[in-house]
């Protein structure tokens, strides 16, 4: 190759790498778009939800939460009530730190996306009571010992089987609602990784399915039968599905094994942010407060509601 030639390679090669390098990374492409005032009031909606999955998911694996991980993200809001160390296995601890961590970084990304618009953690209740009462109002009877999440890794892995798939169904209901490429990109971020952590969850629930989730006389696949239905019964439609449905209603008709929830084409379920709330007070109304949030949520939409 002639100097010249070389040169001219030289000079081409290094314009492209300065382009690439004023290129946004894909990951960040939503930082560097406008968001609409009606997107941000969407997004604070989740938040709610991202607290107490990220508190419950660090408090659970490590004994300690947000205020000692990401001191910088609750910004002094009530700590949570009644949360605690739950006993795990490795296998199933070190999936619940992954999950947590992820959380942080979910958190992260709104605060900056939202600015003012985020708000400090709210109050969350994820005591042995709370959790107690949303399965016995499952079953429609007190199971007996009052069923305690901490207890074990698949009293666990049930409990959360509860969290990530309202947030991704909320997010689903969300994104048709949004106006500015920042929101929409990310709110599919948060999406992905949501329905990822429900995959997994939900994976590692079907290995269980037809295990009596001991003392009581009800299988695993059972409890996320009464789960599905409950939250069903909250959000006032049929968005939700436990592991095992009739064959009709599993993939293309052909199955009764249900390892994601999903519809007829095996397309996500959405719910409204009415929906999302009816569902987490546990009250089946967004204007009253209950369960995980015995204060209620914050932001503009979910005070909205509490004002009515």
């Amino acid at each position: 190759m002639s100097r010249s030639s070389f040169c001219r390679v030289l000079s081409a090669a290094s314009l492209l790498l300065l382009g690439l390098a004023l290129v946004p990374r894909c990951t960040d492409a939503w930082k560097h778009k406008n968001f609409t005032v009606s997107d941000l009031e969407h997004i604070q909606l989740p938040l709610n939800l991202e607290y107490l999955e990220a508190e419950y998911f660090l408090w659970a694996a490590y004994g300690y939460g947000l205020d000692k991980i990401a001191p910088y993200l609750p910004q002094g809001g009530p700590e949570p009530i009644g949360v605690q160390k739950a006993n795990l296995d490795n296998f199933t601890q070190d999936i619940v730190i992954q999950l947590g961590l992820q959380e942080v970084g979910h958190l992260s990304a709104i605060q900056k996306a939202l600015g003012p618009y985020y708000f400090p953690r709210v109050q969350l209740d994820l005591s042995n009571a709370t959790w107690a009462n949303l399965m016995d109002n499952a079953f429609g009877e007190k199971l007996n010992p009052p069923f305690n999440p901490y207890i074990n890794s698949l009293n666990y892995l049930i409990s959360i089987y509860t969290i990530p798939y309202v947030g991704l169904t909320g997010y689903v209901g969300t994104i048709p609602l949004l106006k500015g490429e920042g929101a929409k990109a990310l709110v599919a971020g948060l999406l992905g990784v949501e329905a990822g952590q429900d995959a997994v969850i939900r994976t590692l629930l079907y290995q269980y399915k037809d295990e009596l989730v001991k003392p009581y006389n009800y299988t695993v696949a059972e409890f996320t039968d009464k789960i599905s239905q409950l939250r069903n019964n909250l959000s006032h439609a049929f968005v939700d599905e436990g592991l095992e449905v009739p064959k009709s209603e599993g993939a293309d008709g052909l199955v009764t094994g249900n390892v994601l929830s999903a519809n007829n084409y095996s397309y996500s379920y959405a719910r409204t942010g009415e929906q999302v709330l009816d569902t987490v007070y546990g009250t089946g109304s967004a204007s009253k407060p209950g369960g995980f949030y015995p204060k209620g949520g914050n932001g503009t939409i979910a005070l909205s509601y509490l004002k009515s």
